[in-house]
């Protein structure tokens, strides 16, 4: 190692050091036909690409543990009501059953595309100087399909020295798969405000502690998700400026690959331990969700209302009345339906039983939990 070291600083390039002591190690026998036909790039890609395939395995069962634990809180959170919201501020009730299928449906498409991809990644690379193999006259073609079947790697069509879309494409998913992930660390962060509190991170004796405060328990694990996707996805990009290769062997676009692919899979198996550990161990507190919903006394159900007025004095003008009202029930800090049952024109159609039913979030869930069975079903057909 410290002679390839030594070789590869004077000369730039790992592989032909390694080259030149395989050749004099199997000097007696074949030694002269170490490396024969190939070039230093042939080596490299056929040692990413088996890599690559290492590690899309380790991220596939990762993923695969995480979709678990995603069914499990949607299963069991199937009608367990939460707010929605939109644009951070409280909107309609969904259920985080619902939630949790959401990020389940993204990751089990996750999946595919790593099976999906395979076929065009797992290729390998034995092409020569300028790709054509022109320094085999005979059997160039065999030799390369011999090669390639020894590693359990597809047969390119032609050389892809220059063409790094595959590459890129691993890059892609590896970020989209982060942002994924993100999305997760994100929403957790949220519900876990102290005013929120809806949901924690799993608890473990000095985790997330403060150096001052002792009061704070912080989403130590969604916040180092959402540094490490951050740079997945920076690294997804430069995958895409190294398809901007010249001619048949670049200089210098390739050397982008070394830098940032093996970076964007150690950073993105950080994420996906964190995001495991995240949702395997999530205390779900379905109380505080509850009394998020019952924070707005009722304004949350206003669109529940409003379709169950529309029948009777038509959407439009529901909408607007019940807009008015949801204002005066601002300004004066009163509850909705002590406003919507003195209204002449809303009591004299329904009475105030029946608003008392459409202000139920649990009556106003939608396909919240057809949902979430469609999505458990999807994964139950995938395995």
């Amino acid at each position: 190692m410290a002679r390839l070291r030594q070789q590869t600083e004077r000369i730039g390039y790992p592989i032909l050091g390694v080259v030149t002591q395989l050749n004099q190690r199997c000097r007696d026998k074949l030694g002269e036909y170490v490396h024969w036909g190939a070039t230093t790039q042939d080596i490299t890609d056929t040692a990413t690409v088996l890599q690559i395939r290492e590690a899309l395995v380790l991220v596939d069962d990762e993923l695969a543990a995480i979709a678990d634990a995603l069914a499990k809180l949607a299963r069991e959170h199937r009608l367990t009501p939460v707010i929605g919201r939109s644009n951070l501020q409280q909107a309609i009730p969904v259920t985080f059953g619902y939630k949790m299928a959401g990020i389940l449906s993204a990751v089990l498409r996750h999946r595919e595309r790593i099976a999906q991809l395979r076929e065009r990644v797992l290729v390998g690379e034995f092409a020569g100087a300028a790709g054509t193999l022109a320094s085999l006259e005979k059997g160039a073609m065999q030799t390369q399909a011999g090669l390639c079947a020894e590693l359990g790697l597809s047969q390119p069509l032609i050389a892809w020295h220059t063409l790094r879309d595959n590459i890129a494409e691993v890059g892609a998913v590896l970020g989209l798969i982060g942002g994924t992930l993100g999305k997760v660390s994100l929403d957790v962060k949220l519900m876990m405000q102290t005013e929120v509190a809806e949901v924690h991170e799993p608890y473990h004796h000095g985790r997330g502690s403060s150096s001052t405060m002792p009061q704070k328990r912080n989403p130590i694990g969604s916040a180092y998700i959402h540094a490490a996707i951050s740079v997945v996805r920076q690294h997804a990009a430069a995958l895409m400026d190294a398809m901007v290769a010249d001619h048949e062997r670049s200089t210098g676009p390739w050397q982008i690959e070394w830098i940032v692919l093996p970076e964007a899979f150690c950073l993105l198996a950080g994420a996906l331990k964190h995001t495991r550990a995240v949702l395997e161990g999530l205390e779900v507190d379905a109380e505080a969700m509850r009394r998020n919903i019952e924070l707005t006394s009722g304004l949350v159900m206003s669109e529940a209302v409003m379709m169950g007025l529309g029948p009777h004095i038509g959407r439009e003008f529901a909408h607007d009345l019940v807009y008015d009202l949801c204002r005066e029930a601002l300004a004066k800090k009163v509850p909705l339906i002590d406003l919507l049952a003195a209204h002449p024109q809303i009591s004299q159609h329904v009475d105030r039983a029946t608003l008392e039913r459409l202000l139920d979030p649990a009556n106003y869930l939608g396909q919240s939990g057809v949902m979430v069975d469609r999505v458990l079903a999807k994964m139950a057909w995938g395995d």
